[in-house]
C-alpha cells in the first residue's frame, strides 16, 4: 500500500491529512473550523446535560454546542479546520491506497 499524494500548483508534493475525529470534550463550538471548511464536512450540533446529541433544539435544554463530522468523504484532506481550531481538537489521518 502506498499513501495517497497530491500537487500544488507549483508541483511540489504533499500529503493530503483527511479530518478523522473531533475531540468533542475540548472543542467549544466557536464555528471557525465551520467557516473555513467550504466542504460542507462539518455541522454545529447542541448537547444535552447528558452529553447526548440534541434533535430539536426548541424542545430540549441545551448544554452546549459541538463541531461534527457529517460528511467525512466530502473532506480534501486540507487541515484548514485544524489550523484553525483554538482547542486543537482535530485529529487527521493520510489515505492509504492500492
Amino acid at each position: 500500500m502506498t499513501t495517497l499524494t497530491g500537487l500544488t500548483f507549483g508541483k511540489l508534493e504533499w500529503i493530503p491529512q483527511f479530518v478523522a475525529n473531533i475531540d468533542l470534550t475540548k472543542c467549544i463550538g466557536c464555528g471557525r473550523c465551520f467557516k473555513v471548511c467550504g466542504r460542507d464536512v462539518l455541522h454545529l450540533r447542541a448537547l444535552n446535560e447528558e452529553g447526548e446529541f440534541v434533535e430539536d433544539e426548541d424542545d430540549e435544554e441545551i448544554e452546549r454546542k459541538v463541531m461534527t463530522i457529517v460528511d467525512q468523504a466530502k473532506c480534501i484532506g486540507c487541515q484548514a479546520c485544524s489550523r484553525v481550531c483554538p482547542k486543537n481538537c482535530y485529529t487527521h489521518v493520510a489515505l492509504a491506497v492500492g
